[in-house]
């Protein structure tokens, strides 16, 4: 019997893959109404509805209608939740309303009780191409710092924040710190199974202070991996944010963390004294640390006050004679962006990935640390004798000593291009600080156009530990994740993937690698 040609008017198309194809798209397509439906795309929402009307803004102060469009299209990512009530079926999405933020919209259609079973069907797979991997309905621990933000943190947390959670289903939990250390106290105290994500309405601070909580902890190796730490974008430094989340922007970042991947993400050990802390983003001595803690006086000048000072102390070739000790990883630039690049096209799923950082980790640590703290220290404290195959080299004409485990340390400052989250490394850049003025104006204008990776005076390395030694200064500025520690030896020890976050990718940070314009 010959076969049936295909509906399409293709002779040759495979009935089987047309009908497919078909039924598909009759899952994918949810009539609404009498003129209207709902398709999911390839990466959007696409809402068809005879009833849009929209007015161009451009065109006589918008009172003359334009021509109607009867489509609208919701990115998946944007898209919060859906649920199917007696009569309708409503969904909530975050709405791009500038470039900088969006608002919690939402869009309802009635459904006849015969097609309701089909509807419930197509909530499912709405939401699971608008979650993906990321876990839906996230328990978070929201601490507000009612300083941060110019003591704007908590109108902000309630007017851009609060709504976007509220509206993906997230059961939150708000605290607010009462003193510096707060959090820390807090962190230490917390159910961490009773938790998904500790979120911290503040700058950079307070993220700083809930790992050092969570590495107080009886069980500091396990709660560090079951819950994520987060920042919710509301004081003067924001890199946390605009590395994981690609925006300084509360409500976007919001969004973010509704939509984030957990993430393994290294710490560091910094033993100074008879003290062990943990630090997640960064550790300065030299021109950066003076240009952040040496200008606190001019916070009137907002983010000037860094390039106002970094500029003076260039100009000026003030160095910062040390002792330096390093355990390299890779010292070579070309095998730095070889190493970014094959993790950029890793497609390892996020899971497997995972497992195999905490394989590795678990292999220098017994199981009973992980039960009991934080992981032994290979390389030792800073008290102790150096390791074997560690060199105290000194260095008399330092400029800048910048250890970065983030990219950007502020925004449109990329300062470690090439860094990950979980690569098991510090990406260590120094200069010297008698440059000449030339190079030293070219190095700051580097940072706004990603070229100082690749600048012939900026040593770029990546490094597993180091030792530090200031000498020749009675006081000084040494920053440790932006806040202020005594001018004194320390060391730094990088514990691979110890940390979690949520991030968009999963695997890398929202900005350009080395050289990669």
């Amino acid at each position: 019997m010959a076969s049936l040609p295909a509906k399409n008017g293709d002779p040759f198309a495979d009935t089987n893959v047309v009908e497919d194809q078909r039924e598909s798209m009759e899952e994918s397509t949810l009539t609404v109404g009498r003129n209207a439906s709902l398709t999911l795309g390839t990466d959007s929402l696409i809402v068809l509805d005879e009833g849009f009307v929209e007015r161009n803004g451009s065109n006589c102060c918008g009172l003359i209608p334009s021509k109607n469009k009867t489509t609208r299209a919701i990115p998946f990512f944007n898209v919060l939740w859906a649920d199917l009530d007696t009569f309708e079926l409503t969904v909530r999405f975050a709405h791009q309303i500038n470039k900088k933020d969006v608002r919690v919209a939402f869009i309802n259609y009635g459904v006849e009780k015969t097609e309701r079973a089909k509807a419930t069907a197509w909530i499912a797979r709405l939401l699971d191409r608008a979650y993906g991997v990321s876990q839906r309905q996230k328990r978070i621990k929201v601490l507000i710092n009612p300083f941060g933000g110019k003591g704007h943190a908590q109108k902000l947390y309630l007017r851009d924040i609060e709504p976007i959670f509220a509206a993906a289903r997230c059961e939150v939990d708000v605290e607010k710190t009462q003193y510096c250390g707060h959090a820390v106290e807090i962190a230490e105290k917390l159910d961490t199974d009773g938790f998904d994500v500790i979120a911290s309405c503040s700058g950079d601070g307070l993220p700083h202070e809930v790992f050092n909580g969570l590495g107080k902890k009886k069980d500091a190796m396990r709660a560090l991996s079951n819950i994520a730490v987060v920042q919710l974008p509301c004081g003067t430094g924001n890199a946390m944010s605009l590395n994981l989340n690609g925006t300084d922007s509360n409500s976007l970042a919001a969004l973010c963390v509704v939509k984030g991947i957990k993430t393994p993400l290294d710490l560091i050990s910094i033993t100074q004294g008879d003290r062990r802390t943990l630090s997640f983003l960064s550790q300065a001595v030299g021109i950066v640390a003076e240009s952040d803690l040496g200008t606190e006086h001019m916070r009137w000048m907002g983010s000037a006050r860094f390039t106002y000072g970094f500029l003076v102390r260039l100009f000026g070739k003030i160095c910062y004679p040390c002792d330096i000790a390093v355990k390299v990883d890779i010292g070579d630039k070309a095998a730095i962006r070889e190493r970014y690049q094959q993790e950029l096209s890793n497609d390892t799923p996020i899971n497997e990935r995972r497992e195999n950082i905490s394989t590795n980790s678990n292999s220098n640590s017994s199981s009973s640390e992980a039960e009991e703290g934080l992981p032994h220290l290979q390389y030792g404290t800073v008290g102790d004798k150096l390791p074997p195959d560690w060199q105290l080299v000194p260095y008399d004409k330092l400029g800048n000593f910048y250890a970065g485990n983030m990219a950007y340390m502020a925004a449109d400052t990329n300062f470690f291009p090439a860094t990950l989250p979980s690569d098991g490394s510090l990406d260590l850049v120094c200069m010297n600080g008698d440059v000449g003025h030339i190079a030293a104006v070219q190095s700051l204008m580097a940072l706004g156009n990603n070229t100082l990776f690749d600048m012939p005076h900026v040593c770029y390395r990546k490094v597993s530990g180091y030792r530090i030694i200031p000498r020749g200064q009675r006081n000084g500025y040494i920053s440790i994740d932006g806040e202020r520690v005594p001018f004194e030896p320390f060391q730094a020890e990088v514990h691979r993937g110890l940390g979690t976050v949520l991030s968009k990718s999963g695997h890398v940070y929202e900005g350009p690698g080395p050289g990669v314009l």
